[in-house]
C-alpha cells in the first residue's frame, strides 16, 4: 500500500502559528477554570464499547470509532456478530467518561466534585469548517450538587474564560428539559410523542413558526395541540418577561420550583458578569443529547453558524453506573471552534516572551559556538526564547519564515576573524 504525506480525513497537521495560539488559550483554560475551583483531570482516549453504546450519547453513538479485539481475542472467521470482534471504542465525548470516572472514585473525590477535563474525542463524523473527526474537548462539570449554585458557576467561569479570550457581545442561550415537557403536555402532545415534537423545535431557528407548524402537521399531530404549542411561543416572545408568562400559563403543569430556579440563575449569572454578553430565555432551545434532565445552555456568537459551547444538567447519567442517580451538570466550550474564530481573526498571543534567533554560519568554529550558546542560555534565564538554527544560503526567506512564527530580532553569526 502506498504511503501518503496527508493525514487522515477529517483530521488535521496543526503548524506552529496556530499551536501556539492553541498553548496559549489552553492555558487561560486552565488559570481561569482553577480559580474557579475546577481540578484538572484525565480519562483515557478509549472506553469499553457498552460504556459508549448505552444509548446515554444520542446520535453520537451511531458515531463511534470501535477498536478490534487484539492478538489471541480477536477471531475474525469465527466472528457471528460485533461483539465477537470489538471491546472498545475511541471516546466520542468527555462526559460519559467522567461519569465512569466518577462512578470509580467517588468515595476519593470531595463532594460536589469541580472537574476540568482536556482532552481529543473522535466522531465519525462528515468534516466541515470548525468540525474534525479528532478534536479537542473542554468540559467543565460539578458533581454532586442539586442546587441552582452549579448552573451559576458554570455560566459564569464559561463567560469569564470567552472574556478573557476577548470575546464579547455573545449571547447565552437558557431553557430547562421541564419547560420544554411542560409546554408539550400542556399543548396535548403525549409523553412519548415528546422526542419528535422536539426535533421538529429545533428547526424552529431555520424553517420558523409557520414551518414547525406545518411539520407537526405533516407528522400526524392534531391542528389543534399544534396551534396551542406554537400560541405559547408567541405568548413568550411578546411577554416583557417570558419565563413570567409561563410561569404563569403552565401553572399545574410543572414543578412550581423550576421557573423561580431559572430566574434566580440568570439574575445571578447577570450580576456577576465579568464581560459584556446576553443571557436570554429561550423556550426553542432542545440539544439533542437524551441525558439531560434539566437546565440547558448554549452559546452563540455572530457570524459563526451552530453554537460554540453547551452544556446542561444530567442527573441519572452517573446512575447508570452505580445504581444512584448523582446530580451533574456540565458545560463543554467547542475548543476548535474557538481557535478557528480566533485563526480567521488573526489572533496574536498576548504578551508573549520575545523571540529571538540567532543564524549561524555553515561550519562555525566550536570556540564561537560556545559565545553563542552562552549568550543565548543568559537571554533565555530572562524570559526570551531564543533559537540558534543554522543559516540558510536564502536569508531573507529564513527570516521571513522565522517572523511567521513571531521571531522579531535575529542575529547573524560569523566566525571571528
Amino acid at each position: 500500500m502506498a504511503m501518503t504525506k496527508k493525514p487522515v480525513t477529517g483530521m488535521k497537521d496543526i503548524l506552529p502559528a496556530e499551536m501556539q495560539v492553541r498553548d496559549y488559550v489552553i492555558r487561560v483554560i486552565q488559570e481561569t477554570y482553577k480559580s474557579f475551583g475546577f481540578s484538572h483531570i484525565e480519562t483515557p482516549c478509549m472506553e469499553n464499547i457498552g460504556n459508549l453504546s448505552s444509548r446515554q450519547g444520542g446520535e453520537n453513538e451511531k458515531l463511534i470509532f470501535k477498536v478490534l479485539k487484539r492478538g489471541e481475542k480477536l477471531h475474525i472467521p469465527e466472528a457471528k456478530e460485533e461483539a465477537d470482534v470489538v471491546d472498545c471504542g475511541m471516546r466520542y465525548d468527555l462526559t460519559v467518561p467522567l461519569c465512569r470516572y466518577y462512578a470509580n472514585h467517588s468515595a476519593e473525590l470531595p463532594s460536589p466534585f469541580k472537574a476540568l477535563q482536556m482532552g481529543n474525542v473522535w466522531r465519525a463524523d462528515r468534516p466541515q469548517r470548525g468540525r474534525f473527526r479528532q478534536f479537542m474537548q473542554c468540559d467543565i462539570d460539578i458533581l454532586g450538587d442539586s442546587t441552582c449554585l452549579a448552573e451559576i458557576e458554570l455560566m459564569s467561569a464559561t463567560t469569564t474564560l470567552l472574556g478573557k479570550l476577548g470575546f464579547s457581545g455573545f449571547t447565552v442561550c437558557f431553557n430547562d428539559r421541564r419547560v420544554l415537557k411542560a409546554m408539550a403536555a400542556y399543548s396535548g402532545f403525549s409523553e412519548t410523542d415528546y422526542d419528535q415534537v422536539f426535533i421538529i423545535l429545533d428547526k424552529m431557528d431555520k424553517i420558523g413558526m409557520d414551518g414547525v407548524k406545518a411539520e407537526l402537521l405533516e407528522s400526524g399531530f392534531s391542528k389543534e395541540s399544534a396551534e396551542k404549542y406554537l400560541g405559547l411561543f408567541a405568548a413568550v416572545s411578546g411577554a416583557e418577561d417570558g419565563l413570567s408568562c409561563l410561569e404563569e400559563k403552565l401553572a399545574g403543569s410543572i414543578d412550581g420550583t423550576v421557573i423561580p430556579s431559572m430566574q434566580t440563575i440568570m439574575e445571578s449569572v447577570k450580576a456577576a458578569a465579568s464581560c459584556g454578553f446576553s443571557l436570554v430565555f429561550d423556550p426553542t432551545l432542545v440539544r439533542g443529547m437524551s441525558y439531560y434532565t434539566g437546565s440547558i445552555f448554549e452559546i452563540k456568537m455572530e457570524g459563526f453558524g451552530g453554537s460554540v459551547a453547551g452544556g446542561g444538567r444530567y442527573d441519572e447519567m452517573i446512575g447508570k453506573f452505580t445504581g444512584m442517580d448523582t446530580p451533574a451538570c456540565g458545560f463543554s466550550i467547542g475548543f476548535e471552534r474557538i481557535i478557528t474564530i480566533l485563526m480567521e481573526q488573526g489572533f496574536a498571543v498576548p504578551e508573549a516572551g520575545k523571540k529571538k534567533a540567532y543564524l549561524l554560519e555553515k561550519n562555525l568554529p566550536a570556540k564561537d559556538m560556545v559565545k553563542v550558546l552562552a549568550a543565548a542560555g543568559k537571554e533565555r534565564e530572562m524570559g526570551v526564547q531564543v533559537l540558534v538554527a543554522g543559516m540558510k544560503k536564502n536569508k531573507k526567506f529564513q527570516k521571513e519564515q522565522l517572523a511567521k512564527e513571531g521571531y522579531e530580532e535575529f542575529v547573524e553569526c560569523y566566525r571571528e576573524k
